[in-house]
């Protein structure tokens, strides 16, 4: 690919070999190549910071949490919200988008700058956004049946893969992805009660992000209450009811 994108013009026919290429890897063909183009354009090299991948990812990831979430629904009835929010967060975290991303050799197409990545290698999260910048393409030009034929064999594998592992997720990291993301900040846990002997003594943990603070959780240690106060946060962030309450416990 070139290193210089311009999306006010037609594509040459370099770009558009490129772009055919790229849409091999995809298993997906655009009626409107500059969709895909946008979608792999690092704002380092577009002529304008509009005409980059930004506006395509801030689509792209809504419009993956809802298709994770409409598969969720329809395949898993038995399973209650807290599972349905435990698995839903692993399938669209920041590692199985680039694991994804990855595995479609998005890399190999990116237009990106000279300062972007190192030795050839492109940071995970800037491959992560490119896969949700790849989806709202998808969506754009084909609308959301075609996004779901699209993602749903990825949804499937990486779905598999969470439940295999016990539902084990790492909510200290998934509030650090959102809030560098969001934010361009890492969360705060602010120790601010404990209780019991020394033996066998409990902490109460609120996560914050900037100056928001979230529901505490109380943990048998500092690392499981920071966990919990975690899973708090990213619940009230979508919307939900917080896991942990105040007697530490499940809800």
């Amino acid at each position: 690919m070139p290193d210089k994108a311009d999306l006010s013009t037609p594509l040459t026919p370099e770009e558009l070999d490129s772009i055919s290429l790229c849409e091999q890897n995809l298993g997906y063909v655009f009626k409107n190549k500059l969709f895909l183009f946008e979608a792999i354009t690092h704002a380092s090299v577009a002529d304008t910071r509009l005409n980059s991948y930004e506006r395509l990812e801030f689509l792209g990831d809504s419009i993956l949490g809802f298709t994770v979430c409409e598969y969720l629904f329809k395949n898993f009835p038995d399973w209650l919200e807290g599972d349905l929010t435990k698995i839903k967060s692993n399938v669209v975290s920041r590692q199985s988008c680039a694991e994804i991303g990855r595995s479609l050799k998005i890399d190999d197409w990116l237009v990106v700058g000279k300062g972007v990545g190192t030795l050839g290698k492109v940071p995970k999260s800037l491959l992560a956004n490119a896969f949700e910048s790849v989806v709202a393409a998808i969506y754009l030009d084909g609308g959301l049946e075609s996004v779901k034929s699209f993602l749903t064999p990825f949804i499937e594998q990486q779905v598999s893969a969470a439940v295999a592992g016990g539902l084990d997720i790492n909510y200290k990291s998934e509030l650090q992805q959102y809030a560098q993301k969001r934010f361009g900040l890492p969360p705060n846990y602010k120790m601010l009660n404990d209780r019991g002997p020394d033996h066998d003594k409990w902490f109460q943990v609120a996560a914050q992000i900037d100056k928001k603070s979230f529901a505490p959780a109380w943990g048998k240690n500092k690392k499981e209450a920071e966990q919990r106060a975690a899973a708090n946060a990213l619940a009230e962030i979508q919307g939900q009811v917080s896991p942990f309450g105040e007697d530490g416990k499940e809800t």
